[in-house]
């Protein structure tokens, strides 16, 4: 069926048309809340599901219901498109992007003393290896390094779209929603799903009420419910009631929850047991827990190890599928009298606003010459030379991502940012500050190819549903600035009222001890492994590889094991801070489960939805839950569970 056909009475409005007032106040606001979930959930585990229905769906209903009221008051002077609400879907996703691409999860919290002081011994804990986040040069960074990857692919997005025809998952997938949103049947069901997504807010930012009055204390209240035994808790086995993770795993795949689980039982259950045998062995029985010389050490580095060895095979992986594919598709030879309708109308559209090259060049070139000022005035770690040689390799990063983005829906901006963390860490070296300089490298460097590709998937579903560029590329700009404040405005919020990335925090951040140590690496080598750690970081580096590479020949040979082996990306996570969270993506997954069986189609409909929705409620009760604790007011019970020994010693 033709979907331009459906649409084809409707004029399309200008792209200054689809740039309206009500569009952008909508944006910010879900912007900013969005940001809230996206950074509980950078500062818990790292794992961020794909928010763009939430995005598109709420951005419909808000307006919508504004301009249905307007309509019905005859007030009403611009009808609501399918152009204004992907202007609104792109700009709350560029905002909310920033809580996580800005790495406050990961570098920017890696640098603080708080992480420092956790896992470093000698010089890496010297104040030039050391930098405390600030409101002030937060947004500064991000302001300067966030916009320059907009710049950098814009003169590509013909050759991305058009010509090469990259498909871009994501994006494709966000414009089938919207155009569905905006036909009778679509806008019908929109409802229904927003009445769905509010039902599960209420229910999950209640309970996540109910759920503070029993936190008084340390290890307190319902997250720390022994669900499988005071053993298996000790083993950080348990289900922790969390509204968000259920959530989450109803939107992953079966495969990741399951990946998760396995991770979690690999080393919670079977190698932490087997190294802390070895204590007074392989390591001192007198170093504290935190310590980088113990057991924590092993925990830290064989989780970089599998991360790594995820991430390299990945790289290499979609670098070969690039090179193949631009190959390829130079010796085929497009055929205009094949196009549909839908891509001759989207192609017109498309090629009508266009934005100049110069433009775009100048732009990069005056946003790099800012940096080269900027950044090493902020980190004065880097050279200006140092920043220069970023600039000069980061429009083939962000092309080599954009392109990948567009084959396989992965943005590997991470893995270029751990690429810039061991080349600038080498480069500056540990006595002149080389662990800070190279995480505001990875800073930089991620900044610049994840917006890249991000734009990218913008300008698919701005052709799938004939949005002009311009239009997509001012929502994208205005968008990333706002997350530019948001962002930092978020984390400075979370920062001040909780203890992140402390030994039994709730915000445990993982990614910022694990970014900072893949510093200490780049800066000491392997002197900073433990004993016999090297040798269980290549045994986990070849495991992560190996099961990408089977995942790679059974997806091409179709065999029926291909849908039951783990990520191991997935599998690195519980190693750092148990599995605790992945208990309840497993509930998810089971609750997502029973409901297909139970009606498919009604659960494909509005699984995402409720999903979203529990997401949104509990990340949204960590703003009140925030501003309780920097007014001192503290819940008034404490729920705590101890073993029927220990409760006699109490005088029970």
């Amino acid at each position: 069926m033709s979907v331009e056909r459906t649409f084809e009475c409707e004029a399309v409005p200008t792209w200054r048309e689809q740039l309206t007032v009500r569009s952008f106040a909508v944006s910010a606001v879900l912007g900013f809340f969005l940001s809230f979930i996206v950074m509980k959930l950078n500062l818990t585990t790292g794992i961020i599901p794909s928010l763009n229905v939430s995005a598109g769906l709420l951005g419909f209903f808000f307006v919508k219901s504004w301009t249905k009221i307007l309509e019905k008051s005859g007030l009403l002077r611009h009808p609501f498109t399918r152009q204004e609400n992907t202007v609104i879907q792109t700009c709350v996703v560029a905002c909310y992007g920033i809580a996580f691409s800005g790495g406050f999860g990961s570098y920017i919290l890696g640098m603080s003393s708080r992480i420092a002081n956790q896992q470093d011994q000698g010089p890496s804990t010297a104040a030039i290896n050391t930098k405390e986040p600030s409101l002030p040069w937060l947004i500064g960074f991000l302001f300067t390094v966030s916009f320059v990857g907009l710049f950098s692919v814009v003169p590509l997005r013909k050759i991305m779209i058009i010509g090469y025809k990259l498909t871009y998952p994501s994006g494709t997938a966000t414009a089938h929603l919207i155009n569905s949103f905006h036909t009778p049947h679509g806008a019908n069901l929109a409802k229904k799903q927003v009445v769905a997504l509010f039902k599960s807010f209420i229910g999950s930012f209640l309970w996540a009420f109910f759920q503070w009055f029993y936190t008084a204390g340390d290890d307190c209240g319902f997250a720390n419910f022994p669900t499988f035994g005071l053993s298996a808790y000790d083993k950080r086995f348990y289900f922790d009631f969390s509204a968000t993770y259920v959530g989450v795993g109803m939107i992953c795949p079966y495969i990741i929850n399951a990946s998760i689980l396995l991770g979690g039982i690999i080393s919670y259950g079977i190698l932490w047991p087997f190294i802390e045998t070895k204590s007074g062995i392989w390591y001192s029985a007198d170093l504290k827990r935190s310590d980088m010389r113990g057991l924590q050490g092993y925990k830290v580095f064989i989780s970089i190890a599998i991360i790594l060895g995820d991430g390299l095979f990945n790289f290499l992986a979609v670098a070969i599928r690039t090179a193949y594919d631009i190959s390829r598709r130079k010796k085929q030879q497009s055929d205009a009298s094949s196009l549909s309708f839908d891509e001759i109308r989207r192609t017109k559209m498309f090629l009508q606003d266009q934005i100049p090259t110069w433009l775009s060049i100048l732009g990069y070139l005056i946003l790099a010459a800012v940096s080269v000022v900027v950044v090493p005035h902020i980190f004065p770690q880097l050279r200006f030379y140092h920043v220069i040689v970023m600039y000069l390799i980061a429009p083939v990063l962000a092309f080599c991502n954009s392109y990948g983005c567009g084959l396989t829906d992965w943005s590997l901006a991470s893995n270029y940012g751990k690429l810039g963390i061991f080349v600038f860490c080498a480069w500056v070296g540990v006595h002149h500050g080389g662990i800070v300089a190279g995480l505001a490298a990875c800073g930089v460097m991620m900044s610049i190819v994840s917006t890249a590709s991000d734009l990218m998937q913008d300008f698919k579903t701005g052709y799938l549903t004939l949005s002009s560029p311009r239009s997509m590329f001012f929502s994208q700009v205005l968008g990333t600035a706002m997350g530019c404040v948001f962002g930092p405005c978020v984390f400075w919020i979370f920062y001040k009222a909780f203890p992140l990335g402390s030994k039994g925090s709730e915000y445990p951040a993982p990614y910022a001890a694990i970014y900072r140590a893949i510093a200490m690496i780049g800066v000491q080598g392997t002197s900073a492994l433990p004993a016999n750690c090297l040798i269980l970081c290549l045994f986990y580096f070849l495991m992560a590889v190996l099961l990408d590479l089977m995942k790679v020949v059974a997806d091409r040979r179709k065999w029926r094991i291909r849908g039951f082996i783990p990520n191991p990306m997935a599998m690195a996570i519980p190693f750092y801070i148990g599995s605790y969270f992945a208990i309840d993506m497993c509930v998810g997954s089971l609750i997502l489960f029973v409901w297909q069986k139970m009606n498919k189609r009604q659960a494909d409909a509005f699984a995402p939805s409720v999903a979203s929705g529990m997401i949104c409620g509990d990340g949204i009760w960590a703003l009140p839950s925030a501003i309780l604790s920097l007014a001192k007011v503290k819940p008034p019970m404490c729920m705590k569970f101890f073993s029927g020994a220990d409760y006699a010693k109490l005088g029970g």
